[in-house]
């Protein structure tokens, strides 16, 4: 893919996530600090909880490599839940990179809140040009961001670039079930501005093509019927407030994609889970 095409979709994803309605749709439903996939552990938990599961587990494969004096890299970081979770929780040193100012700017007022600015660098930039240089990271982690790249194969490329020997890759992201055709989730993935998604096969073969040893899939798709029907069933009950901070149209906007999503779940489209890999 050439730059232009790589540089008008970060500019989709700057725009994605930088808007007022965006900010205040996952603050308001999501809570603001994950925005990512969650493991439920029943269908009615908090969209928050359930996010923050999900950052455990993961987190759980990369045990070995977290620590005090670790250095992890977090690509497309968001508000800044996972690295604050990682360097809260197991002391290491996180570089937060994300295309969004105004994400960055509410994810470092938070990190000075709570005490953790000293071990969380948030850097405004693309992941698919990573401002580090070679093996400078003991793990490098994501969580849904990968799904807005325009060039996948580039980004693990430049993941795996940063990572040091015997570093971990640990990432998420929403993807198309194998055998999935893109024009099936063409109108489900138009909110997120992006052409199509990839899938497990795709991810498995372009790790193994990178050098990545012990590459695991764990696969959690079962859970993205009840986080997307969790999404459709808070935004619906809050409509009305929802609007007092969320343009109609937007709102609006939602209320009609956010069924589409589970609808592709129950057709069994979409495929979610945590990917966990190692360079040699």
């Amino acid at each position: 893919m050439g730059h232009d095409s790589t540089a008008d979709a970060a500019e989709a994803a700057r725009r994605y996530y930088g808007t007022d309605d965006v900010d205040a749709f996952y603050a308001a439903v999501w809570g603001g600090e994950d925005i990512h996939t969650g493991i439920y552990a029943h269908d009615d938990e908090p969209v928050a909880k359930a996010s923050r599961r999900t950052e455990e587990r993961a987190a759980a494969t990369a045990a070995g490599r977290l620590g005090p004096g670790a250095t992890v890299l977090d690509l497309g970081s968001g508000y800044g839940g996972p690295a604050r979770y990682l360097a809260g929780h197991f002391g290491c040193r996180v570089v937060a990179l994300n295309i969004s100012e105004p994400q960055n700017e509410r994810h470092r007022k938070t990190n000075a809140e709570r005490g953790l600015d000293g071990l969380i660098e948030v850097v405004t930039g693309s992941f698919q040009d990573i401002p580090y240089p070679a093996g400078h990271f003991d793990v490098v982690w994501s969580q849904e961001a990968f799904c807005h790249s325009p060039d996948r194969r580039r980004l693990l490329s430049e993941a795996v670039r940063v990572l040091a020997p015997q570093g971990e890759l640990v990432f998420t992201d929403l993807m198309a079930t194998d055998g999935t055709p893109p024009e099936k989730l063409r109108a489900v993935v138009a909110r997120l501005e992006v052409e199509a998604l990839a899938t497990p096969h795709f991810y498995r073969r372009e790790l193994a093509g990178l050098g990545l040893a012990d590459v695991t899939f764990e696969d959690h798709s079962e859970q993205l019927l009840t986080h997307y029907l969790r999404l459709t069933e808070e935004t619906r009950r809050r409509a009305d407030e929802l609007r007092g901070v969320i343009s109609p149209g937007y709102l609006d906007g939602l209320l009609e994609n956010l069924p589409r999503w589970v609808e592709a779940c129950q057709e069994d489209l979409l495929s979610w889970g945590i990917f966990n890999c190692r360079r040699g």
